[in-house]
């Protein structure tokens, strides 16, 4: 039997309850307490104390509190979409807190094939995710017997998380095997609709259309893109999953509410930054998501990535506390008065190429409300995207290596529970 804490049973012996000892009602309320207190646990009697809630005497444990669980899941988080996203959000439901290791670059290359982010920006990515705790940099694309075990040992990690979509080596092995060896593996459900080889599809599919005003590269790769050509998407919204990516809080009366809007197309590390930057005035961050009709009408083309898709990758980070998908271009009065917007704030990094008709920033500009932020960085979706045209046959060879897997895939896939 473990030490008992007498401390926590003082009162059997206080001048109050003293007297309850005596005589034979005593003697079964004195057994009961002992029971409580583990005391009979000595000789293997399962007499928990949770038995008699009703007696109100029960022992508490004052034990040492539990150790969090930690969970690893590792990427490559090129071109970070919400399925991304939504990955380490089950990734964390599975534990207390999430290890994520983000992939080299020279790993990539090696298994993938040439990454279109660097490795500063995939950083920046994942740390903006709400649901991650810690980051590995230069992680390794296979979980091998040395690494898994600096993850235990160093990291204090008890589970390895991964998608239920195969992850194979260039021998065909499971990059993951190690971790399912020793029971230390666990599976969530692969987010449908959305994967980077399929948003790389999309990108090269839009500048043959000319939506990215590359006139150059539509006329020099125009002809090799019909292999690229994808659905726009396969994505299917649900408000199970807009509720799963929102912080389901509204802000304080008294709160300074700061809002942006924009297309946020391609969600880079360009677009975290400007968000952390608008979150640091004010306590509550609103970000407006313009929908596709209104960006084809004012910028004249059509968005990458869906509003749907937009709206949960902006959900998705830890700056943001609400967006309102489906923004109106313009900031109006009874838009400022229905938020409550104490501040309307705007980068010095804009997509918007095409001369706007109106300002629509005109109303909290002269309600004094308008703030202009320096944008930390210049990347844009236009030059996110650039950098795929510019590289063609590279990501050409890649898409067409990691089509031939995702195919089989989905040609195997069968219902698999998970949120």
């Amino acid at each position: 039997m473990g030490p008992i804490e007498f401390e926590a049973n003082n009162w059997m012996w206080s001048g109050g309850f003293y007297s309850h000892l005596f005589g034979i009602g005593g003697i079964l309320l004195t057994t009961l307490i002992l029971i409580s207190t583990g005391y009979f646990n000595a000789f293997g009697a399962p007499f928990p104390a949770l038995y008699w809630p009703h007696l109100g005497l029960l022992y508490k444990n004052k034990g040492k509190k539990r150790r969090p669980v930690r969970v690893y899941m590792d990427g490559c988080f090129d071109l970070m979409h919400y399925g991304h996203a939504n990955a380490l959000r089950q990734a964390k439901s599975l534990g207390d807190e999430l290890v994520v290791g983000v992939v080299s670059d020279e790993q990539i290359v090696a298994n993938k094939g040439p990454p279109v982010l660097s490795m500063e920006e995939r950083l920046i990515l994942v740390k903006g995710l709400k649901w991650v705790d810690e980051v590995i940099p230069d992680a390794p694309y296979e979980i091998s017997e040395e690494f898994m075990n600096k993850l235990f040992n160093k990291y204090n990690i008890d589970y390895i998380i991964h998608g239920d979509d195969p992850c194979l080596l260039p021998d065909g092995s499971d990059a993951y095997a190690s971790a399912k060896k020793v029971g230390r593996y666990k599976q969530i459900k692969r987010t449908e609709g959305v994967s980077s080889t399929d948003i790389v599809g999309r990108i090269l599919s839009s500048m043959k259309k000319g939506d990215c005003n590359e006139n150059h590269e539509e006329k020099n790769h125009s002809a090799n893109s019909d292999s690229f050509k994808t659905n726009m998407s396969d994505f299917l919204p649900t408000s199970h999953r807009i509720m799963q990516f929102s912080n389901g809080k509204g802000p304080l009366p008294n709160s300074r509410v700061v809002y942006i809007d924009g297309a946020f197309d391609l969600f880079h590390a360009g677009h975290v930054e400007i968000l952390r930057s608008a979150k640091k005035l004010g306590d509550f961050l609103l970000v407006g998501v313009h929908d596709d009709q209104v960006l084809s009408e004012k910028r004249g083309r059509h968005a990458i990535m869906h509003l749907h898709e937009r709206s949960l990758s902006v959900l998705a980070c830890r700056y943001v506390d609400e967006v309102i998908i489906g923004a109106p271009w313009e900031v109006s009065k009874d838009m400022i008065a229905t938020f409550n917007i104490s501040v309307v704030v705007h980068g010095t990094v804009s997509e918007n190429n095409c001369e706007a008709q109106t300002d629509p920033y005109a109303i909290p500009k002269s309600m004094g409300i308008f703030q202009t932020i320096k944008s930390p960085r210049d990347t844009t979706t236009l030059s996110v995207a650039k950098r795929i045209i510019d590289n063609f046959e590279a990501y050409k060879q890649r898409n067409k290596k990691k089509k031939v897997s995702e195919d089989r895939y989905y040609s195997e896939k069968a219902f698999v529970a998970g949120d």
